[in-house]
């Protein structure tokens, strides 16, 4: 790697809510760097959010996030000709990341309503335990315990 490593950026907390992993959120689910579109899609859904559950949004948020974070993934190792899904641990930012890639990926594939709408169903589906995101950190993480035994291969 040439070069020296890109310092990380520090986030400020969003304006609404203070808090820094809503700004994340905004943040990934920004497109064409249009940022006050997004943030006004994600109040929108934390507003729904507050209104179905009668909580606070950000606890039902923060629950969803926890609920599709993985503890586990496979990653792809060539050993000797053949390629081996080996198991690994999933570092703390990349929980973070995959969670809420996952959550809007789900919202985006549903059809027919607006993102923001979307996007409070799928929350308070994850924060139940439910939902498609919740369903694909199972079934990553079920991969990951499948191959159990190539964790050998891990370095």
């Amino acid at each position: 790697m040439r070069g020296k490593q890109a310092p990380r950026r520090v986030l400020l907390p969003d304006p609404k809510y203070g808090n820094v992993y809503v700004t994340k959120l905004v943040n990934y689910l920004m497109y064409d760097g249009k940022k006050s579109t997004a943030q006004a899609v994600v109040y929108k859904a934390f507003d729904l959010m507050g209104e179905k559950t009668k909580q606070n949004p950000v606890e039902i948020f923060d629950k969803a996030v926890k609920n599709a974070m993985p503890a586990l993934e496979v990653k792809s190792k060539r050993v000797g000709g053949a390629n081996y899904q080996v198991p690994t641990p999933v570092r703390g930012d990349r929980r973070y990341m995959l969670a809420y890639r996952w959550i809007i990926g789900a919202a985006r594939t549903k059809k027919g309503r607006s993102m923001a709408e979307k996007l409070a169903d799928e929350l308070v589906a994850a924060a139940k335990g439910e939902g498609d995101a919740v369903k694909k950190k199972l079934d990553v993480q079920r991969m990951a315990e499948a191959n159990r035994a190539f964790a050998h291969f891990a370095r």
